[in-house]
């Protein structure tokens, strides 16, 4: 009877700690919207929407950093390239436009994330999880990564790295910081072509496949998301991804930080990203900006403020 009492609390000891939650390659402007927009724009915010925080209320402090890792089947990446073509290969580009609901939400995002939701694809996540994820395009390291992966750290926020061919070859100590701090890797493609249209169905299948073999035999590590390059897809691309066992993630928001030679100021910054906030919100983000690098604690900090989570949707992560 003692060793059964022992061995219970052991058992619940154990499942406490498995509980805890722990490019500008892309030249496009990505603020527009592919899908038709509703007559009347929304300005309301989502600040408006969600109840300020009381003034006697604790300031956050981030919890012990528990890293809990999944033990996940390894994905297919196998794909039927007769039954993908016989999708519609028409080309999609995608942004997600300045139209909002009453909760501040990318109406062309919610629009499109009922209509290919059957692909695995996420133009935003659901709202109720009031969650705000965080994802960066690594297209070429410009030296503001680690000071991003530093503000990350210091703020405990997990975050997703959608990486190219080019940064995989050239960046391995990053990649493998990013692995050990807990972050989430996809696949921003090896060419940056955009799949099945500037390559074709075999041509891009072999290319998410060498990305996906590359990560894991040199690091172990098994992606399950992607990233179209310039985010412009079909629903031939879609399947092909959903296929070999991808879950495709978009944004619900992005704005022009990509230009290396012409930064936002950071207070503007700071006030575009703030009256876009949403539940649901995947940001994009990209790691060559010395803005974001500059921003990124102070814009973590606001983020909390509002009400919202930063962290990475479990939708994504399932």
């Amino acid at each position: 009877m003692k060793n059964t009492s022992v061995i219970a609390i052991i058992v619940l000891l154990a499942a406490a700690v498995f509980t805890v939650c722990g490019c500008s390659a892309c030249s496009r402007e990505m603020m527009y919207s592919s899908s038709a927009l509703p007559e009347k724009q929304v300005e309301q915010s989502a600040a408006d929407i969600l109840p300020e925080q009381e003034p006697d209320e604790p300031v956050f402090e981030p919890e012990e950093e528990i890293k809990v890792e999944q033990e996940l089947p390894p994905l297919a990446m196998e794909a039927d390239f007769e039954a993908v073509a016989e999708k519609s290969g028409d080309s999609v580009p995608w942004g997600p436009g300045v139209f909002k609901d009453d909760l501040g939400r990318s109406t062309a995002c919610i629009d499109l994330q009922q209509k290919y939701q059957d692909y695995n694809a996420y133009f935003i996540a659901p709202a109720e999880g009031n969650t705000v994820t965080l994802t960066f395009d690594q297209g070429y390291e410009n030296g503001y990564t680690a000071p991003i992966l530093d503000a990350l750290k210091e703020k405990n926020v997990q975050a997703i790295f959608f990486l190219t061919g080019h940064y995989v070859r050239t960046q391995p100590e990053l990649i493998q910081r990013m692995i050990d701090e807990g972050h989430i890797l996809g696949s921003h493609s090896d060419a940056h072509a955009v799949y099945c249209k500037d390559i074709s169905i075999e041509e891009s299948y072999n290319d998410a496949k060498w990305m996906q073999d590359h990560l894991r035999e040199n690091y172990g590590y098994e992606m399950r998301l992607f990233r179209f390059p310039e985010g412009e897809f079909s629903e031939q691309s879609l399947e092909l991804l959903r296929q070999m066992g991808y879950k495709s993630v978009f944004w619900s928001f992005a704005y022009a930080d990509w230009n290396v030679n012409d930064q936002p100021e950071p207070a503007a910054a700071i006030e575009k990203i703030t009256d876009f906030l949403h539940p649901g919100e995947i940001m994009l983000l990209h790691s060559v900006s010395s803005t974001n690098a500059e921003i990124l604690p102070e814009l973590i900090d606001i983020i909390r403020e509002k009400g919202f989570e930063p962290a990475v949707a479990p939708e994504l992560l399932n």
